[in-house]
């Protein structure tokens, strides 16, 4: 059981198995889309809203894409700054985890930041814009930090120290206030999508839901 504080396990990795490839995979997608092929990609693989019109050579919303979108994205800093949190965040937890576990629990909130974002923005006023990055994936990791080790230190700019319970909690309030105030390129509703289904797995693991899982995870 965690005391709030990381504790890494006894063979620690510091690339272990899933975090080492979606950094390999999102970083030679993203030189695809440099190099040449973004358009083609973001056509067949960003999230489309389900209210485009069908016309021909209109992006259409097709199943993959709630998982493909989180391979896609818009700039360099938006990968840079995605890869970094994945790493940083994520690490800790595989490894505590082990591979299967956060292989299921990653894909899980990629799919649920993509429910809810497509929710959002299907409800909107009229066609809206495709939907890129594994934001919605590492905010599903962030809020598993939180949850899992809410006491350990996240220093914001190397020197202010906040604990993760609260840096958690921080930037889900800020995600719901910005999405809801105004119009906005970010996804945020895929970002609270995110924390949203990881909570929701992770309370399952814990047998805190009315569906029991076959073996708990006490932590």
């Amino acid at each position: 059981m965690s005391n709030g504080t990381y504790q890494p396990p006894t063979q620690f990795s510091v690339f272990p198995p899933v975090i080492k490839n979606l950094l390999i995979l999102n970083g030679l997608i993203f030189f695809a889309q440099e190099v040449q092929w973004n358009s083609l990609l973001t056509y067949w693989f960003a999230l489309w809203p389900l209210n485009m019109p069908g016309f021909p050579g209109v992006p259409q919303f097709w199943p993959w894409q709630l998982v493909s979108y989180s391979f896609l994205h818009g700039n360099l800093t938006h990968l840079l700054f995605n890869m970094f949190a994945l790493w940083m965040f994520g690490v800790q937890i595989e490894n505590t985890w082990g591979t299967k576990r956060f292989s299921i629990f990653y894909l899980i909130t990629v799919i649920g930041a993509a429910i809810v974002q497509l929710i959002v923005t299907t409800m909107g006023p009229g066609p809206g814009y495709p939907t890129v990055g594994a934001s919605g994936g590492v905010f599903g990791v962030l809020l598993a930090f939180g949850m899992m080790f809410p006491e350990q230190p996240i220093y914001i700019y190397f020197l202010l120290p906040i604990k993760a319970k609260w840096f958690v909690i921080g930037y889900g309030v800020m995600s719901l206030w910005m999405g809801v105030t105004g119009p906005s390129m970010v996804a945020h509703f895929a970002h609270l999508g995110g924390m949203l289904f990881g909570f929701l797995i992770i309370q399952f693991w814990r047998g805190k839901l009315p569906w029991k899982p076959a073996h708990r995870m006490y932590w």
